[in-house]
């Protein structure tokens, strides 16, 4: 997704959505009976409509943000395979006119970057591998406290502290049952 596109997506969904903007307290005041007017609770009314809106709002530029992440990821990919597919493309016989002639107007030349060219690049990837990094400390926290609930489980059972007190008996006589069917059995 483009920046412009970005833009003209903020501008037309985000400004106008507002409450404020759409309708004033001294409007939603005026729908209401002329004996409710006064009373507090429509301002409270008001200002949790407000709230309301305001997260969808806020869901909605999350989701244009989701949207220009993944547009730029996307154009990367483009770009990436586009380098991939200009170096499948090469052939043979151009290597071999480059090595014996040295670089003519009829073989393919990489592309090369400017500093202008490259500096965005540059700051997306910046940018991707924070996200990335971001995600991995997430998971790595998660995983962590996982393993932790999974220590201090193994801690009770070992010292004999259980969650559900009747365990313990709810064990022996299941072994108590199985000692029973194994007596028999003989």
């Amino acid at each position: 997704m483009a920046t412009n596109e970005a833009t003209i997506l903020r501008h037309y969904l985000l400004l106008p959505s507002r409450l404020p903007t759409i309708l004033s307290l001294p409007e939603f005041t005026a729908l209401f009976p002329k004996s409710q007017r006064s009373s507090p609770q429509i301002r409270t009314l008001y200002r949790d409509l407000q709230q309301q809106r305001n997260a969808i709002v806020d869901g909605v530029t999350q989701n244009i943000d989701a949207q220009v992440r993944q547009g730029k990821a996307l154009r990367r990919e483009v770009i990436k395979a586009r380098r991939e597919a200009e170096l499948e493309e090469q052939d043979d016989e151009i290597e071999i006119e480059r090595m014996l002639f040295g670089s003519t107007s009829n073989t393919l030349q990489p592309k090369q970057h400017t500093l202008l060219t490259i500096l965005p690049d540059m700051d997306d990837a910046v940018v991707d591998m924070e996200r990335e990094i971001q995600t991995m400390e997430q998971e790595e926290a998660e995983l962590l406290e996982s393993i932790k609930g999974a220590v201090g489980n193994m801690s009770d059972l070992r010292y004999g502290r259980f969650a559900n007190s009747k365990l313990k008996d709810e064990v022996l006589d299941g072994l108590r049952g199985i000692q029973d069917v194994c007596k028999h059995k003989i």
